[in-house]
């Protein structure tokens, strides 16, 4: 069965509820758990990018304020992120499931997918928003990505219905 289960978390209050499922799964078939979250500019909670202004193209005095203040936020979203996932892991780890984690820097589709093949990973769960048409081709899906590409099982939760209390969980399963 799924004896190793890497689980793509965010910052995402819906990551808790994959995570609550990820640990339920888990414990059920016996397994471990390798948590993984991508730093990445493409999450919600990350800092957003610099925009290519003028002022950051040319020097001028004043601008290395705006690349200070960004380089603090983005320091804060790595330790915040970080923060989470040894949360998690200490909670699976008090419920008697090993887990581990790790946070890397990348395209989070790629880090996934590179992580579970390395670690052997049986099963890859993650999240879905739901996003369809002009959003999905803008801003892409990485559980999209993850299914074609990666080498083990994927279940793919739908994240609006993990952020629900009244609707049962439902999951596609590539």
């Amino acid at each position: 069965m799924y004896r190793k289960i890497l689980v793509a978390l965010d910052n995402s209050p819906a990551s808790d509820a994959l995570f609550t499922q990820a640990l339920e799964l888990a414990q059920a078939t016996d397994g471990a758990l390798l948590l993984v979250h991508s730093l990445s500019n493409q999450e919600e909670s990350s800092p957003l990018p610099m925009s290519p202004r003028l002022d950051n193209i040319y020097w001028a005095p004043g601008t290395e304020l705006d690349l200070e203040a960004w380089r603090q936020a983005w320091v804060r979203y790595e330790h915040e992120s970080f923060d989470r996932l040894r949360h998690h892991a200490a909670i699976a780890n008090t419920a008697g499931v090993p887990a581990e984690f790790r946070q890397l820097i990348g395209n989070p589709a790629t880090v996934i997918c590179k992580a579970a093949q390395e670690w052997g990973a049986d099963l890859i769960l993650i999240g879905n928003r739901g996003r369809t048409g002009l959003a999905e081709l803008v801003l892409g899906s990485v559980s999209n990505h993850v299914m074609h590409r990666a080498t083990c099982s994927v279940l793919v939760m739908k994240t609006n219905v993990l952020s629900s209390t009244e609707a049962p969980a439902t999951a596609e399963v590539a």
